[in-house]
């Protein structure tokens, strides 16, 4: 994510150590040392890698309904007997693996939402591309509960995430206006060149906010900041990357208290409620400036500094002049925005 590829190495090293050092090695749940499916089956072997803010796994079924059965109940081997495979109510509670790994199947993602559209989008929820995960995710809840009961739980999700959609919105728009209108400090062309190596708005992403004013042409695409960038704009960045997670996370594990006021429902409120007046007094700054003759010059310090320096982005610029990473990397994978499906978009 950009957050890494725009830093030096060590600024990062947490994020190095989980998505390239354990994962998708059969010893990260199964211990190097051990590999015994035993182990394996503990809801602790995921919390190395799924917690935080941007992925509040951990968190949010520890806190919530199941997690909670689970705690209490673990050291009881009658109520979890390890030895036992991941079958049909085999435990009293449900961990991340009964859930993610139903029967053993090691594709977690057959078990669950695709992360940003179903958490973080506005996407139809009740679209065929779905329907085969909402059953399957029914289908596992259904070992303990009822169909109905499953079914109005994620109807409960939906409408969370949908309001949650509409702070955001709101909280996107503000921000977006700022920078339509030349008035965020500082503008993207202000700014050390983001990790692409271009001056595109941060929160641009996808092909879908075509216009000068954001600095790219036409089909540009803009990279997410968490670094060196106006204060709206990573208010807007945690809102929907922090708080709306915590929300979709609390929902989805039972952690209501996630969802609503431990930085979820509420965090959004009050993130919003800042992005504004932040907008409001650059809105009057910026008035006030005109009508007194000052034409403001933005600091040399967004742009140039000693760790500024270390970025990819004036990497790139100063090795590679006329360059960006998508030049030097025709066929970047994962790291293609500029090109993404629509459906993606």
């Amino acid at each position: 994510c950009a957050w890494s590829i725009e830093r030096p190495p060590g600024d990062t090293a947490g994020c190095t150590f989980c998505h390239t050092s354990s994962e998708e090695r059969c010893s990260t749940c199964h211990q190097r040392h051990q590999f015994d499916p035993k182990v394996a089956r503990h809801a602790e072997q995921c919390k190395t890698c799924h917690w935080g803010k941007d992925h509040r796994d951990w968190e949010a079924y520890d806190i919530g309904l199941h997690g909670v059965v689970y705690q209490v109940n673990k050291w009881d081997p009658k109520q979890f007997d390890w030895t036992k495979k991941l079958a049909d109510a085999d435990y009293v509670g449900p961990t991340c693996q009964y859930c993610h790994m139903r029967g053993g199947h090691h594709n977690v993602q057959r078990f669950g939402t695709v992360y940003t559209s179903m958490g973080m989008s506005m996407a139809d929820r009740g679209a065929p591309i779905w329907k085969e995960k909402r059953d399957r995710w029914t289908s596992v809840c259904d070992d303990c509960h009822s169909p109905r009961f499953a079914r109005e739980n994620l109807q409960a999700l939906d409408g969370s995430v949908k309001d949650a959609g509409l702070k955001y919105r709101e909280t996107f728009k503000v921000a977006e206006d700022l920078i339509k209108d030349g008035v965020a400090d500082p503008m993207p062309k202000d700014l050390c060149p983001d990790w692409s190596g271009q001056h595109i708005w941060s929160l641009k992403i996808g092909a879908y906010h075509d216009g000068p004013e954001y600095g790219g042409k036409t089909g540009e695409s803009g990279e997410f900041r968490m670094s060196n960038c106006t204060d709206v704009e990573r208010l807007c960045f945690e809102s929907v990357g922090y708080f709306q997670t915590y929300i979709f996370k609390g929902m989805a594990h039972g952690s209501w208290n996630d969802a609503t006021y431990s930085d979820g429902s509420f965090g959004m409120d009050r993130w919003l409620v800042n992005v504004k007046q932040d907008a409001s007094q650059a809105r009057r700054l910026a008035a006030l400036e005109k009508k007194v003759g000052v034409t403001w010059v933005p600091e040399s310090f967004w742009k140039t500094g000693e760790w500024l320096d270390q970025l990819t982005g004036p990497y790139i610029v100063k090795n590679h002049p006329g360059k960006t990473i998508f030049d030097l990397c025709p066929d970047p994978g994962w790291l293609d925005t500029h090109h993404a499906p629509a459906e993606e978009v």
